[in-house]
């Protein structure tokens, strides 16, 4: 059995990747590069559910693009003003 940096046993291990194939995370690291994120960005199912799903893409002026683009607006406004 492996250990992590501070001795724990790792008893298991779930990959970004896996998160990725599973459903579990979308990939948005692209659009995000695009809005001044450094680092590959994903957002939860369920936040994605909950911001940026959209049955009617396209309909009454909103799309999955843009309101990815929104979400990622808004996380970098809020990661440069919590800056130390």
């Amino acid at each position: 059995m492996n250990t992590d940096a501070t001795g724990w046993k790792v008893i298991h291990t779930y990959s970004r990747a896996q998160a990725i194939a599973d459903g579990f995370l979308h990939d948005v690291s692209e659009l995000a590069r695009e809005a001044g994120f450094r680092h590959p960005v994903a957002i939860a199912e369920h936040a994605w559910a909950a911001a940026v799903a959209w049955d009617e893409d396209g309909k009454h002026g909103q799309s999955i693009t843009g309101r990815t683009w929104d979400v990622l607006t808004m996380a970098m406004l809020a990661a440069r003003m919590n800056r130390r």
